[in-house]
């Protein structure tokens, strides 16, 4: 809000609101107190004409025969495999400005993660998707709670089991399904 300024002009009983160029006024009698939040959305409706709901879009835990749940946990499930079968699934549901989270800490963009999917040198087995629970926030916007596991081969030649818990946040743009956002965390397999 620095380039936004609010002022009161006592002498004419009204409020001034200036941003850049514009400048709105609205007469309120002098016994009228308004907050600082009832101005700010005051100057939203008059400027945009309409008014936004007073709360966030409420999610809800959608049941396993939705068709949208079909599709991201399908897709979810070869996300969790592709160690093992090198499927390319990754060069699809990964949205463009995809940003990822591994389970070291590192940030990870959808370039990295394809070409690293697709390293025919990182071999993997046994390669599951243990759960997945899919929570639908309008139309528009799901986030995908799920685990994995596989076996890797570790430095030594020996398989190491390898197990991740994830959250993955899916973006409906232009009819299509695609993960925006995705947080691994490694855990003790069982």
């Amino acid at each position: 809000m620095a380039n936004r300024r609010i002022a009161r002009h006592s002498s004419a009983g009204g409020i001034a609101l200036t941003s850049r160029n514009a400048l709105l006024s609205y007469s309120v009698r002098r016994e009228t107190t308004l907050t600082s939040n009832k101005l700010v959305r005051l100057a939203f409706i008059m400027l945009t004409g309409s008014t936004v709901p007073a709360h966030g879009q409420q999610g809800q835990w959608a049941a396993a025969d939705n068709e949208t749940v079909k599709t991201i946990v399908d897709a979810e499930r070869q996300w969790a495999e592709t160690a093992c079968t090198h499927n390319k699934i990754t060069e699809r549901i990964l949205a463009d400005d995809f940003q990822g989270t591994s389970p070291d800490g590192k940030r990870y963009t959808k370039s990295e993660e394809v070409a690293d999917t697709a390293a025919l040198s990182k071999i993997a087995r046994d390669c599951r998707l243990l759960d997945t629970k899919v929570r639908l926030f309008g139309e528009n916007l799901a986030i995908a709670y799920g685990s994995e596991s596989s076996v890797r081969k570790a430095n030594d030649g020996t398989g190491k089991p390898r197990c991740l818990i994830w959250t993955d946040t899916w973006l409906k743009r232009n009819g299509k399904w695609q993960i925006i956002a995705a947080q691994d965390t490694q855990f003790e397999c069982k």
